[in-house]
């Protein structure tokens, strides 16, 4: 009697989608075993905790008997009045007291990536989504064209372009601007001309427009604004913009606390699909994020300096090793470097095998983009200066 043999089943995912840092996570993991000791130059999250002044409140709130604090916070925050026009207010420039917005408590940013094409109506017909995923951020890109199969248009980021798109790149018939500014990997910002310009194309032509502003508090310069200073002053224009407090109050990520300001119908259309996804988020975490923002601007501010100074610790050792950086970073702890086409004395395939060769040979860990490769400054960059120009002498670097 013949024997049937049966397929493995097989994924019913489309191709891509796979996660890029989860990846180098992996490679990372597998050279230690090798006995190799890491650079974490990709990590691009902050080290350690969260301020000490938002860990006190979180804990008083936690140990609250007051039901408001522990139960479903849903599309609201009971248990935090106001969390979300506070939390807003303490991110932008402009008075927001007296504007027509809405807000929307939040539980992070990146799930609220994934939500944006349906608020738009994606579900029966192809959206057509301009963002700003090459390079970067790749969440809005897999969702929307990966996953719900719309018009991905990538804006085209380069250093020609000083990593500022303009409004001709945008394509006729979009309906969704995502943008991403202070951009991850660049560490470039928004102008309020910038801003401008773009509001009142949008709202000229219909669009949707959203911004994640995940790295807004740890801007350099005061060069850099928030959609939301610039968006209130053009009526008429559909808007939102998200504000984490991942990387503001030092490490924070797996708080997953953060709000939403934008125009109201916007903001409603989003607030439907969100209900029913998430419950909210945690009270007691909110209630030591918002008593950081609101009362230790010190403790953020010093944060921030961290950061720029390790920046120029390791900008320097690049540099002086041949590398070239693709943009200067005016915001948070990423700087982004062109991949260089020699290394080792051979030709490089691509940003990836760079990567690679790095940290198979020196230990350093980037996260390639290609032709980029991002390099984050969140561990001790000066306890490892020595290591890190060993490795770039070694790898002897040209373009």
């Amino acid at each position: 009697m013949a024997v049937e043999r049966l397929r493995e089943p097989q994924s019913k995912l489309p191709e891509g989608g796979v996660n890029l840092f989860q990846q180098i996570k992996k490679t990372t993991a597998d050279a230690e075993k090798l006995g190799i000791v890491p650079i974490r130059l990709s990590i691009g999250q902050p080290e350690g905790w969260p301020l000490e002044s938002a860990m006190e409140a979180a804990a008083e709130a936690i140990i609250m008997k007051a039901q408001s604090m522990h139960e479903y916070q849903d599309n609201g925050s009971p248990g935090v009045p106001g969390f979300a026009e506070r939390f807003v207010q303490a991110h932008v420039k402009t008075p927001l007291e007296r504007r027509k917005l809405a807000y929307l408590p939040t539980t992070g940013t990146k799930p609220m990536l994934t939500l944006f094409s349906l608020a738009c109506g994606g579900k029966d017909r192809k959206l057509t989504i301009a963002t700003m995923t090459n390079p970067g951020y790749p969440t809005p890109k897999d969702w929307a064209g990966t996953y719900l199969h719309h018009n991905i248009c990538e804006l085209p980021l380069n250093p020609e372009n000083n990593f500022r798109f303009s409004i001709e790149d945008i394509p006729e018939g979009t309906d969704l601007v995502m943008i991403n500014y202070p951009h991850n990997p660049s560490g470039q910002v928004a102008t309020r001309e910038q801003l401008e310009e773009l509001c009142r194309f949008c709202r000229k032509h219909k669009i949707r427009l959203v911004n994640d502003a995940a790295y807004i508090a740890l801007s350099y310069t005061e060069e850099s604004y928030a959609l939301t200073d610039v968006a209130v002053i053009f009526p008429g224009l559909s808007w939102m913009e998200l504000f984490s407090a991942s990387k503001t109050i030092k490490n924070a990520t797996g708080w997953r606390i953060g709000a939403a300001v934008g125009s109201p119908i916007f903001i409603s259309d989003f607030g439907t699909i969100k209900a029913n996804t998430d419950s909210g988020f945690n009270a007691a975490l909110a209630t030591g994020v918002l008593h950081a923002v609101e009362n230790d601007q010190a403790g953020i501010e010093a944060n921030k300096e961290k950061y720029g100074c390790r920046i120029a610790i390791l900008t320097s050792i690049l540099k002086s090793n041949g590398m070239r950086l693709a943009v200067e970073p005016s915001a948070g702890f990423f700087t982004l470097w062109q991949s260089p086409r020699f290394a080792f004395g051979e030709e490089m395939k691509d940003a990836a095998d760079f990567n690679q060769r790095m940290i198979y040979q020196t230990g350093v860990v980037g996260v390639p983009f290609d032709p980029y490769i991002r390099y984050a400054v969140c561990i001790e960059v000066e306890a490892f200066a020595d290591r890190i120009n060993g490795a770039f002498k070694k790898a002897e670097v040209s373009y």
